[in-house]
């Protein structure tokens, strides 16, 4: 199966410059690139899934905390000013 796709002349130009690096031809390095995406953001996809689920099960069994607590963690853990503490 064939398919056309329009690239921007940035994503082209880029596109080119990776296939004169490697010295291949630009089907297979496109090609490639975009199993490559695919891939990632299938396998993403999951992931995030999993890790919605896994909050929303602490949630229904009650183990959460608030996020005043969670706030002052960041704070703590990033030396943020206790003046950006929004009220």
């Amino acid at each position: 199966m064939s398919i056309v796709v329009t690239l921007s002349p940035e994503l082209e130009a880029l596109l080119r410059d990776k296939v004169d690096r490697q010295g291949q031809d630009i089907n297979p390095v496109a090609s490639e690139l975009l199993i490559n995406v695919l891939r990632w953001e299938q396998q993403d996809s999951k992931e995030a899934t999993k890790e919605i689920q896994q909050g929303l099960d602490n949630f229904e069994a009650n183990r959460f905390r608030s996020f005043q607590d969670f706030a002052k963690e960041q704070r703590r853990k990033y030396n943020f000013s206790e003046e950006l503490n929004a009220t």
